[in-house]
Protein backbone atom coordinates (compact mmCIF):
# COMPACT_ATOMS: atom_id res chain seq x y z
CA UNK A 1 0.00 0.00 0.00
CA UNK A 2 1.41 3.29 -0.71
CA UNK A 3 2.02 5.81 1.98
CA UNK A 4 2.26 9.93 2.28
CA UNK A 5 5.40 10.00 4.27
CA UNK A 6 5.85 13.21 5.44
CA UNK A 7 9.60 14.65 4.40
CA UNK A 8 10.80 14.41 8.17
CA UNK A 9 9.70 10.48 8.06
CA UNK A 10 11.34 9.66 4.51
CA UNK A 11 14.99 11.59 6.57
CA UNK A 12 14.53 9.23 9.67
CA UNK A 13 14.39 6.07 7.03
CA UNK A 14 17.09 6.94 4.94
CA UNK A 15 18.94 7.66 7.97
CA UNK A 16 22.18 5.43 9.44
CA UNK A 17 20.16 4.52 12.69
CA UNK A 18 16.40 4.83 13.61
CA UNK A 19 14.59 5.55 16.77
CA UNK A 20 11.15 3.96 16.37
CA UNK A 21 8.14 3.14 19.11
CA UNK A 22 4.97 1.43 19.14
CA UNK A 23 1.79 3.34 20.14
CA UNK A 24 -1.51 1.94 20.84
CA UNK A 25 -4.53 4.06 21.47
CA UNK A 26 -7.56 2.08 22.64
CA UNK A 27 -11.14 3.12 23.86
CA UNK A 28 -12.57 0.94 26.88
CA UNK A 29 -16.16 1.98 29.17
CA UNK A 30 -13.85 4.09 31.41
CA UNK A 31 -12.62 6.10 28.42
CA UNK A 32 -9.10 5.61 26.43
CA UNK A 33 -6.15 3.85 27.40
CA UNK A 34 -2.86 5.53 25.47
CA UNK A 35 0.30 3.68 26.16
CA UNK A 36 3.82 3.32 24.19
CA UNK A 37 6.62 1.12 23.67
CA UNK A 38 8.90 3.39 25.67
CA UNK A 39 9.59 4.15 29.41
CA UNK A 40 8.11 7.84 31.11
CA UNK A 41 5.32 9.63 29.89
CA UNK A 42 5.23 10.78 26.36
CA UNK A 43 3.07 14.08 24.59
CA UNK A 44 1.95 13.68 21.14
CA UNK A 45 -1.42 15.11 19.76
CA UNK A 46 -2.69 17.16 23.18
CA UNK A 47 -2.62 13.55 24.87
CA UNK A 48 -0.33 11.83 26.90
CA UNK A 49 0.74 8.42 26.60
CA UNK A 50 2.17 6.17 29.16
CA UNK A 51 5.39 4.02 28.26
CA UNK A 52 5.41 0.47 29.21
CA UNK A 53 8.74 -0.45 28.30
CA UNK A 54 8.61 -4.29 27.59
CA UNK A 55 5.13 -5.01 28.86
CA UNK A 56 3.50 -3.78 25.89
CA UNK A 57 3.38 -6.48 22.52
CA UNK A 58 1.62 -6.06 19.92
CA UNK A 59 1.36 -8.94 17.26
CA UNK A 60 2.45 -9.12 13.69
CA UNK A 61 0.57 -6.48 11.34
CA UNK A 62 0.07 -8.05 7.95
CA UNK A 63 -0.65 -5.64 5.13
CA UNK A 64 -1.71 -7.29 1.76
CA UNK A 65 -2.90 -5.94 -1.71
CA UNK A 66 -5.86 -7.52 -1.89
CA UNK A 67 -9.02 -6.45 0.49
CA UNK A 68 -9.18 -8.79 3.37
CA UNK A 69 -9.74 -8.50 7.33
CA UNK A 70 -6.63 -9.09 9.35
CA UNK A 71 -6.09 -8.27 13.07
CA UNK A 72 -4.22 -7.48 15.53
CA UNK A 73 -3.31 -8.36 19.24
CA UNK A 74 -2.69 -6.32 21.63
CA UNK A 75 -0.68 -7.44 25.28
CA UNK A 76 0.19 -6.29 28.41
CA UNK A 77 1.70 -8.32 31.24
CA UNK A 78 2.66 -7.92 34.80
CA UNK A 79 -0.35 -6.55 35.46
CA UNK A 80 -1.10 -7.15 39.01
CA UNK A 81 -4.17 -10.02 39.80
CA UNK A 82 -6.36 -7.99 41.62
CA UNK A 83 -6.67 -5.10 38.77
CA UNK A 84 -7.69 -7.84 36.50
CA UNK A 85 -11.64 -7.60 37.02
CA UNK A 86 -11.32 -4.04 36.54
CA UNK A 87 -9.43 -4.37 32.93
CA UNK A 88 -11.98 -6.78 31.87
CA UNK A 89 -14.80 -4.85 32.80
CA UNK A 90 -14.26 -2.27 30.75
CA UNK A 91 -13.28 -4.06 27.75
CA UNK A 92 -16.38 -3.89 25.29
CA UNK A 93 -16.94 -5.71 22.07
CA UNK A 94 -17.04 -2.93 19.03
CA UNK A 95 -14.76 -0.09 20.14
CA UNK A 96 -11.74 1.45 18.34
CA UNK A 97 -8.00 0.39 18.75
CA UNK A 98 -5.31 2.23 17.08
CA UNK A 99 -1.72 1.33 16.60
CA UNK A 100 0.85 3.74 15.67
CA UNK A 101 4.45 3.77 14.32
CA UNK A 102 6.57 6.21 15.70
CA UNK A 103 9.71 7.86 15.27
CA UNK A 104 12.15 9.30 17.52
CA UNK A 105 15.39 11.61 18.17
CA UNK A 106 16.81 12.20 21.15
CA UNK A 107 13.79 10.58 23.12
CA UNK A 108 11.08 13.00 21.41
CA UNK A 109 8.41 12.22 18.37
CA UNK A 110 10.47 13.67 15.28
CA UNK A 111 7.09 13.30 12.97
CA UNK A 112 3.81 12.38 13.54
CA UNK A 113 3.72 8.78 13.88
CA UNK A 114 2.08 6.59 11.20
CA UNK A 115 -1.15 4.63 11.80
CA UNK A 116 -0.08 0.73 10.74
CA UNK A 117 -3.84 -0.77 12.13
CA UNK A 118 -7.02 0.96 13.29
CA UNK A 119 -10.04 -1.98 13.94
CA UNK A 120 -12.54 -3.17 16.63
CA UNK A 121 -12.03 -4.53 19.68
CA UNK A 122 -13.00 -8.61 19.49
CA UNK A 123 -12.23 -10.61 22.33
CA UNK A 124 -9.92 -9.82 25.15
CA UNK A 125 -8.39 -12.89 27.07
CA UNK A 126 -6.46 -13.57 30.59
CA UNK A 127 -3.32 -15.79 31.48
CA UNK A 128 -3.30 -15.78 34.82
CA UNK A 129 -0.09 -16.61 36.79
CA UNK A 130 0.63 -16.37 40.49
CA UNK A 131 1.12 -12.62 41.04
CA UNK A 132 1.03 -11.24 37.66
CA UNK A 133 -1.24 -11.83 34.78
CA UNK A 134 -1.21 -10.84 30.59
CA UNK A 135 -4.21 -9.52 29.05
CA UNK A 136 -3.74 -9.74 25.18
CA UNK A 137 -6.72 -7.76 23.56
CA UNK A 138 -7.84 -8.91 19.63
CA UNK A 139 -8.65 -6.11 17.40
CA UNK A 140 -10.32 -6.70 13.90
CA UNK A 141 -10.52 -4.93 10.77
CA UNK A 142 -14.16 -3.45 9.71
CA UNK A 143 -13.65 -5.32 6.93
CA UNK A 144 -14.37 -8.58 8.91
CA UNK A 145 -18.11 -7.24 8.61
CA UNK A 146 -18.45 -8.45 5.48
CA UNK A 147 -17.53 -12.22 6.19
CA UNK A 148 -20.60 -12.14 8.79
CA UNK A 149 -23.86 -13.30 8.25
CA UNK A 150 -26.99 -10.65 8.19
CA UNK A 151 -29.50 -11.33 11.03
CA UNK A 152 -32.39 -9.58 8.66
CA UNK A 153 -35.90 -11.36 8.39
CA UNK A 154 -38.67 -10.49 5.83
CA UNK A 155 -41.23 -9.29 8.83
CA UNK A 156 -43.38 -6.59 9.41
CA UNK A 157 -41.24 -5.80 12.36
CA UNK A 158 -37.76 -5.90 10.98
CA UNK A 159 -39.51 -3.82 7.78
CA UNK A 160 -40.17 -1.41 10.40
CA UNK A 161 -36.15 -0.64 11.11
CA UNK A 162 -35.85 0.91 7.99
CA UNK A 163 -39.08 2.29 6.78
CA UNK A 164 -41.64 2.99 9.75
CA UNK A 165 -45.02 3.48 8.88
CA UNK A 166 -44.61 0.59 6.05
CA UNK A 167 -47.31 -1.67 5.60
CA UNK A 168 -45.86 -3.85 3.23
CA UNK A 169 -44.79 -6.88 4.76
CA UNK A 170 -47.82 -7.00 6.88
CA UNK A 171 -49.63 -9.35 4.61
CA UNK A 172 -46.43 -11.75 3.35
CA UNK A 173 -47.48 -13.94 6.24
CA UNK A 174 -51.17 -14.23 4.93
CA UNK A 175 -49.64 -15.26 1.78
CA UNK A 176 -47.69 -18.25 2.73
CA UNK A 177 -51.20 -20.38 2.65
CA UNK A 178 -53.25 -18.43 -0.27
CA UNK A 179 -54.21 -20.41 -2.92
CA UNK A 180 -53.98 -18.30 -5.85
CA UNK A 181 -55.56 -19.84 -9.38
CA UNK A 182 -53.81 -18.66 -12.45
CA UNK A 183 -55.65 -18.65 -15.84
CA UNK A 184 -58.85 -19.90 -15.87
Amino acid sequence: MARDLTASVITQLQAASVEVGILFEGEFASGWVRLWSGVGSLSWDSKTWTGTGNLLGISGIDETAEVRAAGVTVSLSGIPSDLLSAALGDARSGRVGRVYLAFFSGGSIVADPILQFEGRLDVPAIEDGPETATISISYESELIDLERARERRYTPEDQQIDFPGDLGFDYVASLQDAQITWGR
